[in-house]
């Protein structure tokens, strides 16, 4: 199962894209982009375009729209002080299509786009409910049946355990330099437009070089080498 998911629908003058970088993560990204006056797209590597992130329970409110369980479903973002309406609202017609409004960014769904969209949501939410929702906190369990169980574990060689362990430290301490521009941001993390292409979220605790989030052009980032080989990026 891929960690990642990208799916875009794309018209004569506007498009939307669907990302989760994560299946632990409890949200989902939608990025519009615009045809420009002089035909080519919109860049959100540039800053352009509209970037939205849709909670869990967001995401309910879209999948009982694409079910037609409901007619409608609206709401606002706020984000930097900029409020954003964002819209799902069945066409009434024969035809059933789907008008997507995401502040001036419309978008159009014919019933093909409108299945595909529907069953992607339905594995977004089932992968994200299983594995962004899980407790850190084990249960207290019995401490006789706790030292019951450890009787009966499998002794092991105190030695390699102590290698392996400072193995991992030190990869864990390995510093790379990416390049690439701000594309999204929560409290905890940046998402990255690489040079190379890809995108990837990035936790603000393992930036160890200064960066401008209001710059949305490329920077240099000094950051943990283990998050690109977790996400199998080489640059």
């Amino acid at each position: 199962m891929v960690d990642n998911h990208s799916q875009s629908f794309f018209g004569q003058s506007t498009g939307i894209t669907i990302q989760s970088a994560l299946k632990s993560d409890p949200y989902i990204f939608l990025k519009c982009i615009k045809k420009k006056e002089d035909g080519t797209w919109e860049k959100p590597s540039r800053g352009e375009g509209k970037t939205i992130k849709l909670s869990l329970d967001e995401m309910v409110m879209v999948l009982e729209v694409l079910k037609q369980k409901v007619d409608s479903w609206s709401s606002y973002h706020k984000y930097k002080k900029q409020e954003t309406p964002i819209s799902f609202k069945w066409e009434k017609n024969k035809e059933k299509k789907l008008w997507i409004n995401i502040g001036n960014y419309s978008k159009i769904l014919a019933r093909p786009q409108i299945e595909i969209f529907r069953l992607l949501m339905q594995h977004l939410m089932k992968e994200k409910i299983e594995y962004s929702t899980v407790s850190n906190i084990s249960n207290i369990q019995d401490k006789n049946a706790n030292d019951e169980t450890e009787n009966m574990k499998t002794k092991y060689d105190k030695n390699a355990r102590k290698n392996n362990t400072k193995n991992n430290i030190n990869n864990r301490k390995q510093k790379i330099k990416i390049v690439g521009s701000i594309k999204a941001e929560t409290e905890k993390a940046l998402l990255l437009n690489l040079k190379s292409g890809h995108e990837i979220w990035v936790p603000r605790s393992i930036i160890h070089s200064t960066y401008d989030s209001q710059n949305n052009n490329d920077q240099t980032f000094i950051t943990d080498k283990w998050i690109l080989e977790r996400n199998k990026i080489s640059v």
